[in-house]
């Protein structure tokens, strides 16, 4: 199968050798995104900015591939401090609807930029 690169000036663009996303058949594999505003390329201040600009993020890569934030299947929380959990709970709780994704949260050490979380994910397209 054929994959096709999903680029968008509406995310912050890839700051190394990877894309933004990755589309084979109908998955799309969405690379993480932190915290950063894709037009000055700065870390929003604190957890909760970060959190949301992380969302709005993934949003826009998702929104660029074609589909909605309720296609995601799978999404992979990294976080420097797990005691925000229950924060990036409430703000995919308000992002998503039932059925969720499958998820993973990992505590890391350190994320790119000092960023204080990351996320990545997965969809599905309808056919």
């Amino acid at each position: 199968m054929k994959k096709t690169i999903i680029a968008t000036p509406q995310a912050p663009g890839a700051i190394g050798t990877y894309s933004q996303a990755v589309r084979v058949g109908d998955t799309v594999y969405l690379s993480g995104q932190i915290g950063l505003d894709p037009h000055t390329m700065n870390l929003v201040e604190g957890v909760d900015g970060q959190i949301e600009q992380v969302l709005s993020n993934l949003q826009a890569v998702i929104v660029a591939s074609g589909g909605t934030m309720n296609d995601l299947v799978r999404v992979t929380v990294y976080l420097t401090d797990l005691n925000h959990f229950s924060k990036v709970n409430e703000a995919m709780a308000r992002r998503l609807e039932a059925p969720y994704p499958a998820r993973a949260a990992v505590g890391v050490a350190a994320l790119p930029k000092g960023a204080l979380v990351e996320m990545d994910g997965i969809l599905v397209l309808p056919a």
